[in-house]
């Protein structure tokens, strides 16, 4: 793969420390002794911010079929607002180094404003950091792919939470299959603030295997440890459940009585703030239908009460997602990718005295499906407010461009001098290789 000079600057490492791991974690790994980088990052992509509240850690890895990075990430992004992005930072695992670069690329092409203020971080570890994976002994009846596989995800973890560990007071481990509900960054900041001073290893935000999983930063060294210290031995949610075992239950007590023990380090927070979207397991063939029945969906668009008009657009919709319901208020419109001169018209039935619009693209599952580079004009009924004021552009067919699309949402007041509107239009300036979602007209 041919990389810009620009892109090659932004990869190269600026938090290049190696990991802190226990000495202990030699004996555990002997193989890291042998190289003297084994423990430091072979690419990061970011900032290196430190001194926040929240870091979110997600591992990924190359999938047979479907991706659902891309809008895992864009779900996390997608109502966050400022003052959530400068407290937080959200760190892509990436264990394939080929992967990782492209991802890298995707990410300052896509993402670039939060790669560059430090949100977004993507790191992919030594290639010397992973054992022989061929001289694994089956346990459980597991197949060897299982047992590389479960192993492999031990070290993946323990890497991330490690190289999360110093950024922040809270860590929260995450999926690259997921969608975030809206709000979720505060929900989680304020509960875990609500029970700071109570005694719990971690708190949970999804009822689904490691989902949504809060940990103090202070406990993840000697989780980690632990982690390690039976990488090869069990999966990883058995791991942290023993963890709890070894914590609190007395081998002279029921079942039961450890069970109560156990939860009382585990804090569960409802509604689910995360929810299970993949089907395609990371682990080759293995088919994953897992939903969190606490999760509540968010409304997929917000309908209002337009004026009567016909409305024309020559992007192709997706399955009935037609631009007609969407204007209506009884459905978004979806369509496939645009290319330039593309476009969306909405032509009153009488001319409207239309004092602001409003267009949201993407909604919190389809979070990547936005507008970009795209303007909103309008058309006066008159021919005064067709000449338009100075500042604004005047297009061949007495349209005048009055906004645009930034990050995803165009909105604005619309100048008086304009009066009554026979028709407002969104123009493509440029192809795009996402689909595009309206969830608000």
């Amino acid at each position: 793969m041919q990389l810009s000079k620009e892109i090659k600057n932004d990869l190269r490492s600026r938090n290049s420390s190696i990991l802190s791991f226990q000495p202990r974690t030699f004996s555990y790994l002997p193989h890291l002794s042998q190289h003297e980088d084994s423990l430091r990052p072979q690419v990061h992509l970011g900032r290196g911010r430190f001194g926040v509240t929240l870091v979110l850690g997600i591992p990924t890895v190359q999938r047979q079929k479907d991706s659902y990075l891309v809008n895992t990430v864009g779900s996390l992004l997608f109502d966050l607002s400022s003052q959530d992005k400068a407290d937080m930072v959200i760190i892509i695992f990436v264990a394939e180094l080929i992967l990782c670069v492209c991802v890298c690329v995707f990410f300052l092409n896509s993402f670039p404003d939060d790669v560059k203020s430090g949100l977004l971080e993507v790191i992919a570890p030594s290639p010397h950091f992973y054992p022989d994976f061929t001289q694994l002994k089956s346990t459980f009846g597991d197949t060897q792919d299982r047992v590389k596989w479960r192993t492999k995800q031990n070290l993946d973890y323990s890497f991330l939470m490690l190289y999360a560990q110093p950024k922040a007071i809270f860590y929260v481990q995450l999926e690259d299959d997921i969608v975030a509900r809206p709000g979720y960054s505060k929900v989680m900041k304020s509960f875990a603030t609500s029970v700071l001073s109570n005694e719990w290893l971690f708190l949970e935000f999804s009822q689904l295997g490691f989902i949504g999983k809060m940990f103090r930063t202070t406990d993840l060294p000697m989780i980690v440890d632990f982690f390690l210290m039976f990488h090869k031995d069990k999966p990883i949610d058995w791991l942290l459940d023993h963890i709890l075992w070894v914590k609190v239950c007395n081998p002279e007590e029921s079942a039961k009585q450890c069970a109560e023990q156990k939860d009382k380090l585990k804090q569960r927070y409802k509604p689910s703030q995360f929810q299970h979207v993949g089907l395609h397991s990371s682990l080759p063939g293995k088919i994953q239908k897992l939903r969190d029945k606490d999760f509540e969906k968010h409304p997929f668009f917000i309908p209002h009460g337009n004026p009567e008009a016909n409305v024309n657009t020559s992007l192709n919709p997706y399955q009935g997602h037609t631009l007609d319901k969407a204007y209506r208020g009884q459905d978004f419109f979806w369509a496939f990718s645009p290319t330039v001169g593309d476009f969306i018209q909405i032509d009153f039935l009488t001319p409207q005295p239309v004092k602001e619009y409003l267009f949201r693209s993407g909604n919190f599952e389809a979070s990547s499906d936005k507008f970009h580079n795209t303007t909103v004009e309008v058309l006066p009924s008159d021919n005064l407010g067709r000449t338009g004021p100075a500042q604004y552009h005047l297009s061949s067919d007495g349209f005048v461009v009055i906004g645009s699309f930034v990050n995803g949402i165009a909105e604005g007041q619309i100048d008086s001098v304009f009066q009554k509107l026979s028709a407002i239009r969104l123009v493509v300036h440029s192809d795009s290789d996402m689909w595009v979602l309206l969830s608000e007209v």
